[in-house]
């Protein structure tokens, strides 16, 4: 059974967090003990897709943190098969799945972890990933369980997505950021170019872009020669 209290702080904590700059990593190691605490867990774990191939991303515990690995390694077991399907993968006791997930389930009976649940982490129509959910003790997942599970496993999502809209913003910033550079370094050395030879700033900006061609060299490479070092084309 979750707690209900546990569960609603949780959810008005990210909810403050999201807006904020944060490190992803942080974010979604603290999701998974919340999401651990919540449903009293003995550990919970993140995987992300890349290329089609689960990573191990965080896990709440030493055994969930290996038996994410061991899902990395193997791409087999329980989250992978959530990754896959897209549904709601519900194990009682994966100590007794050796035919389905042998190395998994073998990992689960040495580090003594019974039942497992994968979540997928939905955006839209694809599956980015999946939350996991580790027991010591055999577990019958109810759908109380899993709807809690799935609105946290929203939750990492919308972390894993915003993330991701803040580094190509981050990006775009760099870039303009680069080409404003580029350009007015560009306009001065078409002043010092124009002077040292005595001819237009059209005219400069073409000695420039010859100098460039024939050297193999950028325009904005060219440029910083005439600014920093005095070169003369």
């Amino acid at each position: 059974m979750y707690s209900q209290p546990l569960f609603l702080q949780t959810l008005s904590r990210f909810a403050v967090v999201l807006p904020a700059r944060y490190d992803l990593e942080e974010a979604l190691s603290e999701l998974t003990k919340s999401v651990t605490a919540v449903l009293g867990l003995s550990g919970s774990g993140v995987t992300l897709a890349e290329e089609g191939q689960l990573r191990f991303v965080t896990a709440v515990s030493e055994a969930s943190g290996e038996l994410e690995r061991n899902q990395e390694e193997h791409q087999a077991g329980p989250c992978r098969d959530a990754y896959e399907s897209g549904r709601v993968v519900r194990v009682t006791d994966v100590r007794l799945e050796s035919a389905r997930w042998p190395e998994f389930s073998a990992a689960a009976t040495r580090l003594v972890v019974a039942g497992v649940a994968g979540i997928p982490m939905r955006l839209a129509d694809q599956i980015i990933g999946a939350v996991n959910l580790y027991s010591h003790e055999p577990r019958q997942w109810s759908d109380g369980d899993v709807a809690v599970a799935g609105v946290l496993a929203d939750v990492a999502t919308s972390y894993v997505v915003n993330a991701s809209k803040l580094r190509q913003q981050e990006q775009l910033s760099e870039q303009l950021q680069e080409a404003l550079e580029s350009r007015v370094v560009i306009e001065q050395a078409k002043g010092i170019t124009a002077q040292q030879n005595a001819v237009t700033i059209d005219a400069a900006y073409q000695l420039m872009r010859r100098h460039a061609r024939n050297n193999n060299a950028s325009l904005r490479v060219v440029a910083e020669a005439i600014v920093a070092v005095g070169l003369e084309v």
